[in-house]
């Protein structure tokens, strides 16, 4: 059964979910929510990760700038609702409430609490040193900035995630598979820059476009889903992780 855990950071605790596999685990697993923090849809990727044999940590790190979970879902559904002025009407709320996530005390923060999370896997987990890390978007770019301060993670799957500067690359030690839609432009355009930083830091980098998809492809409660990168995506992911950790 999930559970939730409330691990601490120089005495602010924030949420952890819990997602454990029937049998014994093969490993443990970071994963790291959308900018829409911890809402359903991430618990239930946790819970499929956990089908899979993983134990799953997923931190609630948003709520520490201000963006709890029922509000994201809240803006989610408004983004991806059918009510044109509800949807422009969410672009200022959406700056408004991440302005705080953009500050570098909350960057090391966030940081810190996925090594606590880190620290959680291996000391309560039971999965040794057999340790990885993904996240979607937000949670993407955290995949890349935990893989580069916590030697401990030895694969790391990024979705659509903004990759570090190069002097933060040159400490990954783990491999690395990103995932991206080719209609997103940012990180597109930004990406053969990335891989020469990681071939230059002789980081272990692969990276997928998928053609026909476009950013946050693999929420299936989102307008911009799509089945078939989502479907390549998960077995890729599961291969990756399988193969390293």
């Amino acid at each position: 059964m999930p559970e939730t855990i409330t691990p601490e950071v120089d005495g602010d605790p924030f949420d952890v979910y819990v997602a454990r596999p029937a049998g014994e685990p093969v490993g443990g697993l970071v994963l790291i929510h959308e900018i829409w923090g911890l809402v359903d849809h991430i618990k239930d990727v946790a819970d499929r990760y956990a089908a899979e044999g993983w134990v799953v940590a997923a931190p609630d790190i948003l709520s520490h700038a201000g963006v709890e979970p029922a509000l994201g879902a809240e803006l989610f559904a408004l983004r991806n609702g059918d009510d044109e002025e509800a949807k422009a009407a969410t672009q200022p709320r959406m700056r408004e409430m991440l302005s705080a996530a953009h500050a570098p005390e909350y960057a090391r923060w966030a940081v810190a609490a996925l090594r606590a999370t880190v620290d959680w896997l291996v000391e309560e987990a039971g999965v040794g040193d057999r340790l990885a890390v993904t996240g979607f978007c937000f949670g993407g770019t955290y995949a890349f900035a935990l893989a580069a301060a916590d030697d401990r993670i030895r694969a790391a799957v990024p979705f659509y995630g903004t990759a570090p500067t190069p002097d933060r690359i040159a400490e990954i030690k783990a491999p690395v598979l990103a995932l991206y839609g080719h209609h997103d432009p940012a990180l597109i355009d930004a990406l053969p820059e990335v891989a020469r930083a990681m071939a230059d830091a002789g980081v272990d980098f692969e990276s997928v476009v998928y053609p026909e998809a476009g950013h946050a492809f693999f929420n299936d409660t989102g307008l911009r889903y799509d089945a078939d990168a989502a479907a390549d995506a998960w077995r890729r992911t599961l291969a990756f992780l399988r193969e390293h950790v």
